[in-house]
C-alpha cells in the first residue's frame, strides 16, 4: 500500500470534528455579509444616477471598445488613455525599439566582415541616442506640431505640452507622450537602416553627423508631410492635402527614404577595397538569422501598432504582416534555389525583411489574400535588384539597403494603391479613386527629395570632416581603429 494513502487514511477521522466545526462558522459569516448588505442597500439606492449619466458612460464605453472618437460635446467620463489600447501601443513602440536593438544591429552585424561588427553595432547604438535626442528637443514639434503642408513648428519643442494623461495628439484612446514614443521608435530605425549601404567604410562620426543633418532635411519633413494633419500627402488626415496618398505603417516615410538615401550615400562613398576582387562573405548567419527573427516580431508593432489601438485594423495589420513575410521568404529562396541551384539561409532571412518591408504602406488597407500576392512579388523582385542589378550597375550596397528598402518600399507604396480596400479598412474609401496615381506621385516625390537631400548633405560632410577612414584604418577593420575594441578575441 502507498505509505501516502495510509496516513490519509488513518487521519481522516481525527480531522472530522474540526472539519464540520470550519464549515458552520463558514455559513455564519456568510449569513451576516448578505444580511448586512441587504441592510445597507436602502443607503446605496438614496443616491440615483441620472439616465444621463448612464448614458454617457456606455457611450465612452462604446467609444472605448470600438476604438472611435468620444461622444463630442459631453464631458466624458474617462478623459484619459484607455488602458487596454494604450496598453498595445506601449507594447509596439517596445517591438519597434527590439527591432533596431538588437534586432537590426544583429541582423546587420552577422553580414559585415568580422573586423567590422562592432562598427555596426555601434553605428545602431549612435543613431538611437543621437536621433532620440533630437526627436526631445525639436524633432517631434517639427513633425507633429501645426506649421504647413512640408514642416511642422516649434509649439512642442522639448516635448512642451505633450502629456502622458492626455489624447487626441495620436488617437482617440492612446496618450500623447505614448504617441511620441512610438513615433521615435520609427525615427530611430530609419536612419539606422542607412548603415547596410554603406558599412565597414564610413567614419563613425561621419555618420552621426550625417544622420543629424539627414533628419532634419528628410526624416522630419517626410513624417510631417505623411502623418501631419497638414501634411501635403496625408490623404486620409488632411482633406486639403495636394497628394491624397496613404502610407500605413511608413513605406514611404522609412522605407523609400533610406533606401534611395542609401544609394546615394554609397554611390557617393565609393566601393569597399577590394570590393569585386576579394571575397566579401558574411561572418556568421547564425547573428543574421536571429536579427531577422527579432525583426520580424518587431515588426508586429511597426505594423500591427499603427493601427493606434487594438482593433480589428490591428488584427489585419498583424495577419498581413505575417502571410507577407513568410511567402517573401519562401518565394526568395526559391528563386535563388532555381538560378542558383541552392535555397540559402541568407535568402530566407533577406526575403523575410523583403516581405515585412513591401507589405508595411498597406498593412492595414489591403486584405491577407492581397498580402499573399504582394509576398510573392517581394521576394522576386528585390530579388533579382540584389542578385543582378547591383552587378549590373556596379554599385556597392553593401548589406543591400537599397535593393531591400529602396526597391522594396517603392513596389509597396504602388501596390498599396492597387491592393487597398475600403472593406478593410473604411478610410480608404474617399481615396480609392485614382489612388494608384497619387501613390506614383508620392513615390516620385520621395525619391527626388531624398537623393537630392543626400547628395548635398554627403558632400557637406565630406567636406568638413571626411566620409571614409584611412586606407589602412578600412584594411585594418573599424572595430580596433575607430572603438578600441574586437568582436571575437581568439
Amino acid at each position: 500500500m502507498n505509505p501516502i494513502h495510509g496516513i490519509g487514511s488513518a487521519s481522516r477521522q481525527g480531522m472530522k470534528t474540526p472539519l464540520l466545526i470550519c464549515l458552520r462558522l463558514t455559513c455564519l459569516i456568510g449569513a451576516f455579509v448578505l444580511v448586512s448588505g441587504w441592510a445597507a442597500a436602502p443607503a446605496a439606492a438614496a443616491e440615483p444616477v441620472a439616465d444621463s449619466d448612464y448614458h454617457q458612460r456606455l457611450s465612452d464605453l462604446e467609444a472605448y471598445v470600438n476604438n472611435v472618437a468620444r461622444p463630442s460635446g459631453e464631458a466624458s467620463r474617462i478623459p484619459g488613455p484607455g488602458p487596454g489600447h494604450n496598453a498595445w501601443q506601449m507594447t509596439s513602440t517596445a517591438l519597434v525599439i527590439f527591432m533596431t536593438l538588437p534586432g537590426l544591429a544583429l541582423f546587420y552585424g552577422g553580414l559585415v566582415r568580422r573586423k567590422n561588427v562592432l562598427s555596426v553595432l555601434a553605428q545602431c547604438m549612435g543613431i538611437a541616442g543621437l536621433v532620440t535626442i533630437l526627436w526631445w528637443a525639436i524633432g517631434y514639434s517639427l513633425t507633429f506640431s501645426g506649421g504647413n503642408a512640408f514642416i511642422g513648428d516649434t509649439a512642442a519643442a522639448f516635448l512642451q505640452g505633450v502629456s502622458a494623461h492626455a489624447t487626441g495628439a495620436g488617437y482617440y484612446w492612446i496618450s500623447d507622450l505614448m504617441w511620441a514614443m512610438f513615433q521615435l521608435s520609427f525615427a530611430i530605425i530609419t536612419p539606422a537602416l542607412i548603415v547596410g549601404a554603406i558599412a565597414e567604410r564610413m567614419k563613425f562620426s561621419a555618420v552621426l553627423l550625417f544622420t543629424a543633418l539627414w533628419m532634419f532635411a528628410v526624416y522630419f519633413p517626410f513624417a510631417h508631410m505623411v502623418w501631419s494633419t497638414t501634411g501635403l500627402m496625408a490623404g486620409p488626415l488632411n482633406p486639403d492635402a495636394a497628394i491624397k496618398a496613404i502610407d500605413f505603417a511608413g513605406g514611404t516615410v522609412v522605407h523609400m527614404t533610406s533606401g534611395w538615401s542609401a544609394l546615394a550615400l554609397c554611390l557617393i562613398l565609393g566601393p569597399r577595397r577590394g570590393y569585386g576582387k576579394e571575397a566579401m562573405p558574411p561572418h556568421s548567419m547564425v547573428l543574421c538569422m536571429v536579427g531577422t527573427g527579432m525583426l520580424w516580431v518587431g515588426w508586429y508593432g511597426f505594423n500591427a501598432g499603427s493601427a493606434l489601438g487594438a482593433d480589428g485594423i490591428a488584427a489585419n495589420a498583424f495577419a498581413t504582416t505575417t502571410l507577407a513575410a513568410a511567402t517573401a521568404g519562401f518565394a526568395w529562396a526559391m528563386a535563388e534555389w532555381v538560378t542558383r541551384g541552392h535555397p540559402s539561409v541568407l535568402g530566407f532571412c533577406s526575403g523575410i525583411v523583403g516581405g515585412l518591408v513591401v507589405i508595411t504602406p498597406g498593412a492595414g488597407f489591403v486584405s491577407p489574400s492581397a498580402a499573399v500576392g504582394i509576398g510573392l512579388l517581394a521576394g522576386v523582385v528585390p530579388y533579382f535588384a540584389v542578385a543582378y542589378l547591383k552587378k549590373w550597375l556596379g554599385y556597392d550596397d553593401a548589406l543591400d539597403t537599397f535593393g531591400v528598402h529602396g526597391v522594396g518600399g517603392t513596389m509597396g507604396a504602388i501596390l498599396t494603391g492597387v491592393f487597398a480596400n475600403a472593406e478593410v479598412n473604411p478610410v480608404v474609401g474617399p481615396l480609392k479613386e485614382g489612388l494608384v496615381i497619387e501613390q506614383l506621385k508620392s513615390v516620385g516625390l520621395a525619391i527626388v527629395w531624398s537623393v537630392l537631400a543626400t547628395v548635398v548633405i554627403a558632400y557637406l560632410v565630406k567636406a568638413v570632416i571626411g566620409l571614409r577612414p584611412s586606407p589602412e584604418v578600412e584594411r585594418q577593420g573599424l572595430d580596433q581603429a575607430e572603438h578600441g575594441e574586437e568582436g571575437y578575441i581568439a
